[in-house]
C-alpha cells in the first residue's frame, strides 16, 4: 500500500470495521482493494521571490529602514567579502534587436569606427535621417536613410557608432531605445548573423540597471547596497566568464539594463555615492547574486559566502511577497510529464538547516514518479520560491 502526502489511514480502525461487517454479514471474502481518490489540485502556501541567495531586496529595504548603513546591509548578505574598488568599461548584448542589423538615429558628432582597423569616419550627411550597419562577410555594410536607404562604404572588419556627449538611439523590432556609450554591430560566438552590443562604462551601465532592480525611491543605504551588488555582479561576470562580443546580457540572465529611460534621480545618486565600490572574496570580485525576497531565510550556495541563515529583515519591510498561495491542477501536472500517468500526490522533502526550503519534490503517479530539486520544481511550475509547503 502506498501513503500519499495528506492522507491518514487508519489500520485500527478499518480492521474493526471489517471485522464488525464480517459478523454481521457472514464469511469474509476475498479482499478487494478500495478505489484511490482522485487528486484534482494541490494548493501550494509559500514565501519569496527568487533563488533567495545573497542580497534580499526586499530584506534590504527593510534593514535600511531598521537603521542599517548600505555597508551593514552588504555584510549581512555577503558575509566574510570585503569593500573593494572596480570600474573600467562592460560590453551588453541588447537582446531586444532581434535582426542582424544596427539602425541609429542621426545626431550631431556621430562617427563610425572599424573595430578592425581603429579608423573612424564622421557622419554627416545632409538630410540623413538614420544609419545602419549590416554584415557585408567578414566587413561592415554602413547605409544611410534620407528618402530612401543608400550605401555609403564597406568598413572593415565589425563595427560601431559612437557620439561624443549624449546618447544614441537605436532602433529595435517595433520601438526605439536610447543608450549612452557605444553600439556595436559584432559577429556573435556562433558565427551566425550578427549582435548588438552596447559598450560603456561600469558607471553609466549602473544607471540603467539599479532602477530596473530596485525601486529608486526606497530607502537612500538600500539603493546603494543594491547599486554595489549590481556593480560587483557585472565586473565578476566580466571578468570570470568568456563570451566573446560581450560580457553580460541585459536580461535576468544577468542583471536588468534598459538604459537611459530607467534612469531616476535617486538612483543615480546611490550610484554615484558608492562610485566604484564592490565586494571582494581572496581579493577578488565575489559573486554577488540577489533576489526579491527571500522568504524570511537567505539560500545556501557554492561559495564560501553563500549561507543559509535566518533573515530578520523581510518582516518589517512590507513585503508582498511574505505569502502567497498556487493552486496546481492534476491536469497542469500531468501535461508536464507524460509518463506519470494519473496524478496521486506529492511528496515534498524540506530541510530545516535551509529555514524549510524545499530540497527536493516526488511527482507521484501510477506511472512514473519523476523527481526534481526544489529550484527544478519552482522553475517548472512558476512559482515565486523554493520556500513553500502543501496546504490542500
Amino acid at each position: 500500500m502506498r501513503l500519499f502526502p495528506g492522507t491518514i489511514t487508519t489500520l485500527a480502525a478499518g480492521l474493526a470495521a471489517g471485522l464488525a461487517a464480517g459478523l454481521a454479514l457472514g464469511p469474509i471474502g476475498p479482499a478487494s482493494a478500495a478505489p484511490a481518490v482522485p487528486i484534482e489540485s494541490v494548493t501550494l502556501t509559500g514565501s519569496g521571490w527568487g533563488h533567495g541567495k545573497g542580497l534580499s531586496q526586499w530584506g534590504a529595504k527593510g534593514a535600511a529602514d531598521q537603521g542599517l548603513s548600505a555597508a551593514q546591509i552588504l555584510d549581512f548578505y555577503y558575509p566574510g567579502t570585503a569593500p573593494g574598488l572596480g570600474g573600467g568599461s562592460v560590453k551588453v548584448l541588447i537582446t531586444a534587436d532581434t535582426s542582424s542589423n544596427v539602425v541609429v538615429q542621426h545626431r550631431s558628432r556621430l562617427k563610425v569606427r572599424s573595430l578592425a582597423t581603429g579608423k573612424a569616419w564622421k557622419l554627416g550627411k545632409r538630410g540623413a535621417k538614420r544609419w545602419k550597419l549590416t554584415a557585408h562577410g567578414t566587413d561592415t555594410k554602413l547605409s544611410v536613410k534620407t528618402k530612401r536607404w543608400h550605401k555609403v562604404r564597406i568598413i572593415p572588419g565589425q563595427a560601431e557608432f559612437q557620439g561624443k556627449g549624449g546618447t544614441i538611439r537605436l532602433y529595435v523590432p517595433g520601438g526605439a531605445v536610447d543608450y549612452r556609450g557605444r553600439i556595436r554591430s559584432v559577429v556573435p560566438a556562433d558565427g551566425q548573423g550578427r549582435d548588438t552590443v552596447n559598450v560603456l562604462s561600469v558607471e553609466k551601465y549602473l544607471r540603467g540597471v539599479v532602477p530596473s532592480e530596485m525601486p529608486a525611491k526606497w530607502n537612500p543605504q538600500a539603493v546603494q547596497a543594491q547599486a554595489v551588488a549590481a556593480r560587483t555582479y557585472a565586473i565578476f561576470e566580466r571578468d570570470t566568464y568568456h563570451r566573446g562580443a560581450f560580457d553580460v546580457w541585459d536580461t535576468t540572465q544577468s542583471q536588468v539594463y534598459r538604459g537611459v529611460v530607467a534612469e531616476q534621480p535617486e538612483s543615480n545618486a546611490a550610484i554615484a555615492a558608492t562610485a566604484g565600490q564592490i565586494r571582494t572574496y581572496g581579493g577578488a570580485p565575489a559573486f554577488t547574486q540577489f533576489s526579491s525576497s527571500n522568504g524570511g531565510f537567505t539560500a545556501p550556495g557554492s561559495l564560501p559566502y553563500q549561507v543559509a541563515k535566518p533573515d530578520p529583515y523581510e518582516a518589517t519591510s512590507g513585503n508582498p511577497n511574505n505569502s502567497w498561495q498556487v493552486v496546481l491542477t492534476d491536469e497542469a501536472i500531468e501535461a508536464q510529464f507524460p509518463g506519470l500517468g494519473d496524478f496521486e500526490g506529492l511528496d515534498v522533502v524540506k530541510d530545516p538547516a535551509q529555514g524549510g526550503r524545499v530540497t527536493k519534490v516526488t511527482i507521484l503517479g501510477t506511472g512514473v514518479d519523476p523527481e526534481l530539486t526544489g529550484d527544478q520544481f519552482r522553475v517548472r511550475f512558476g512559482l515565486k520560491s523554493t520556500m513553500f509547503a502543501r496546504t490542500a
